[in-house]
């Protein structure tokens, strides 16, 4: 995670990791703007040594602007890259509405649940 510059707000987004059968899920819960585009760009690209599999959980994301959408397309493109991927679980309705209305869920694969990624 990455601090955020305005120290009388709290965190924008956090994020949690958990590899279920070397799959990473990148859990993210906040907002994603402009300010908070590098915390997930971080969670959702591997790191040296890790599964270029990742799952971007976005159950608690309430909030996805363009800068969200920027990165995702970025990560999809650099873990095909790696011969891995990226799948998108669990939007909310305001962001599943984004991804749908972008057109996002046409090149990245996104699922209703966590498991249904998981499962894909």
């Amino acid at each position: 995670m990455s601090s955020n510059e305005e120290t009388d707000r709290p965190e924008r987004l956090s994020v949690t990791h958990h590899t279920v059968d070397g799959v990473r899920v990148a859990t993210l819960l906040g907002e994603i703007d402009h300010t908070t585009k590098d915390t997930l760009r971080d969670a959702l690209l591997p790191a040296e040594g890790t599964a270029p599999r990742v799952v971007a959980d976005l159950s608690g994301v309430s909030f996805m602007d363009s800068s969200g959408i920027n990165v995702l397309v970025f990560a999809h493109q650099h873990l095909n890259d790696l011969q891995g991927h990226l799948r998108i679980a669990a939007p909310q309705e305001a962001v599943q509405r984004v991804l749908t209305l972008i057109g996002i869920d046409t090149v990245i694969p996104c699922h209703l649940t966590l498991e249904d990624a998981l499962n894909a």
